[in-house]
């Protein structure tokens, strides 16, 4: 089972449960951006698209607050040129 995705705004990250497993994404905000700086699934749990619905709702977050987007992380630079 999936919990929905939550923003931990003091810890800097997204973050969702999955079968007991915790993902997530953590960010810095920089120069006017939100900065991926890590993303982590699990392995048991990996392969499911989690990495990219949290990249996802952190960029939204990022755009719903004026802040533009970066992906020091290299997942998360990855998802930003398949997600122009």
């Amino acid at each position: 089972m999936k919990s929905p995705i939550i923003h931990i705004k003091e810890k800097k990250r997204f973050e969702m449960e999955v079968g007991g497993h915790l993902a997530y994404v953590e960010y810095v905000e920089r120069d006017g951006c939100l900065d991926i700086i890590h993303t982590y699934v699990p392995k048991p749990i990996g392969g499911r698209g989690i990495a990219s619905e949290l990249v996802d709702a952190a960029y939204r977050y990022a755009d719903s607050s004026g802040l533009g987007r970066r992906g020091t992380c290299p997942y998360a630079a990855v998802w930003l040129e398949r997600h122009k």
